[in-house]
């Protein structure tokens, strides 16, 4: 099975993260590709399944399988749910704009804990670098802060927007280590607490909408599976591709 073939032939969705979709890209940015791509249903009728995500064939590209992205969104991973947000979309097609269409399905309190406790990881090493360095490493401190803003703002209004707006300025700052580490640390500390403040009076509902979510799957897989043909051209290449290994 190759997996590069299911990205070339069957994406339904594909984005720019990162910092030109966040608005904090400078001159020397990379571009960061990610993408769902939806599997034929009759190679889940193989004994081998099709991977759960995929990376390349570009450079900084991407994928996830769109069972395992629904499934990632519903539990309120930071990475997946901004994906779903981007600014910059390179591609979508008809399956992909009920995909998007269903962004507020996936919304809900849990991702108070979720981006809280990857804030918690993430933080844990900016000070482990200032303890072994004497500095954090400023890009990342800077990408810290914009979640931790985009948590934030996600609990107080129940909409999730991933660029920052009027605070490219002062981000870029701490990227570029103008700012000393101990206002960081207070900004940052600041930010978790409105962020736990605003998770109490949230309009988001408690749980995701999984219903909603599975049934769009269900209707996908389905359709998938009346309009594949297990001998069409596309589907023996990614067959016949070499198996690459899944994480």
């Amino acid at each position: 099975m190759d997996p590069q073939a299911l990205v070339r032939d069957h994406t339904i969705y594909s984005c720019v993260m990162g910092s030109r979709a966040f608005g904090l890209a400078t001159d020397t940015s990379d571009t960061d590709r990610r993408g769902v791509f939806l599997a034929p249903t009759p190679l889940f009728w193989r004994f081998e399944k099709p991977p759960t995500h995929v990376e390349g064939p570009a450079e900084e590209q991407f994928s996830w399988e769109l069972e395992r992205f629904c499934e990632l969104a519903l539990r309120a991973n930071p990475n997946i749910l901004e994906c779903l947000h981007s600014p910059v979309v390179e591609y979508v097609d008809d399956t992909g704009r009920e995909l998007l269409a269903l962004r507020e399905a996936f919304l809900s309190r849990r991702a108070h804990e979720t981006f809280t406790r990857y804030a918690l990881g993430q933080r844990k090493k900016l000070e482990a670098d200032v303890r072994q360095h004497g500095a954090p490493r400023w890009k990342h401190a800077m990408h810290l802060l914009r979640l931790l803003m985009s948590a934030r703002d996600l609990l107080r209004t129940g909409e999730l927007t991933i660029d920052v707006g009027d605070q490219r300025r002062p981000l870029l700052a701490v990227k570029r280590g103008e700012v000393p580490w101990p206002r960081v640390e207070t900004w940052m500390a600041r930010l978790g607490t409105e962020a736990d403040e605003s998770a109490a009076r949230s309009p988001l509902p408690a749980e995701p909408d999984q219903a909603r979510v599975e049934d769009f799957l269900v209707r996908t897989r389905r359709t998938s599976a009346l309009q594949s043909d297990p001998d069409d051209e596309r589907v023996q290449g990614v067959v016949r591709g070499r198996s690459l290994g899944q994480r």
